[in-house]
């Protein structure tokens, strides 16, 4: 199934940022190959460098506002200055919080409002806005390794932000488009994670996601289930190695035994520099996990 997938809240677990429900193992965990049957990837970061794209969206939008609403441009005389407002707003609104659309769009229609602009030129000015978020420019091997996963298996985006990968060319690669807004939930909150099992037709456990962020993605994928590739590109430690420590002493203190259910290993399966290293991976050759 192909398309941006609107579902609504579900049931189930959920794995808030401080309540992550973990389990150590007293071994690094490997990947299986044989139990993939879908990916899910994660887009900012990890397919491109996201703050750049941003920087030039917010300097498009900018540009538009000069021209368009210079009252507002006065006011905020920089896209930083503009920035302000989109923070300020979202302190206002954390329901919002899941929407980036929505919190853009309230922060440009707020700026107008207070310059004196007429408020509705915020739907034009963010459609200047979204149209440069999406000018991504792909870390290397980003096209080729897509072309090699989705001759393979299903690709599901899944991403807390607002980009549309069928708004790129490399959208033709991916058989769905999950996005927080899309559903109501964040990563890592694993009724996300099963989502996207279920919009291709599999079990979480069949999935294999890959992602840059250690909790957001990683944490969230393994407490669904699944096998995660954690992409590390400036080679940072696991940020969660001393939880694997503690749990190591405590299974040896303990005595050999099982972790409860809800309980799964805090630690990826793969670690790669570089998405493109994923190839190499699912060809069976060698990644770092540690």
């Amino acid at each position: 199934m192909r398309g941006i997938v609107a579902q609504a809240r579900l049931p189930g677990r959920c794995c808030g940022i401080l309540g992550l429900a973990l389990y150590a193992a007293p071994h690094h965990t490997m990947l299986d190959l044989s139990r993939i049957r879908a990916i899910s990837l994660d887009l900012d970061d990890t397919l491109w460098p996201v703050w750049p794209v941003i920087a030039k969206a917010e300097q498009a939008l900018w540009n538009w506002l000069a021209q368009h609403a210079p009252a507002t441009a006065a006011l905020y005389p920089s896209p930083q200055a503009l920035r302000t407002v989109r923070e300020h707003m979202l302190a206002l609104r954390p329901d919002l919080a899941h929407d980036l659309s929505g919190l853009r769009r309230e922060s440009i229609r707020t700026a107008l409002a207070q310059a004196g602009d007429n408020p509705a030129l915020a739907e034009p000015a963010f459609d200047t806005f979204f149209a440069a978020r999406h000018a991504v420019d792909l870390f290397d091997g980003v096209p080729e390794t897509l072309a090699f996963l989705a001759q393979r298996y299903p690709i599901v985006a899944l991403t807390n932000g607002n980009a549309n990968v069928y708004r790129m060319d490399i959208g033709t690669h991916f058989a769905a488009s999950i996005c927080a807004f899309d559903c109501g939930l964040q990563k890592p909150d694993v009724r996300i994670f099963e989502l996207a099992a279920k919009t291709v037709g599999v079990h979480p456990h069949q999935v294999l996601h890959i992602g840059d962020d250690a909790h957001l993605d990683i944490c969230g994928a393994l407490q669904a289930g699944m096998q995660t590739v954690w992409v590390n590109p400036t080679g940072q430690p696991w940020p969660h190695a001393d939880a694997l420590a503690r749990n190591a002493t405590r299974a040896q203190h303990d005595g050999p035994a099982h972790p409860p259910p809800h309980l799964l290993p805090i630690h990826p399966h793969a670690t790669v520099p570089h998405v493109a290293h994923v190839r190499d991976v699912l060809a069976g050759g060698a990644a770092s996990t540690d």
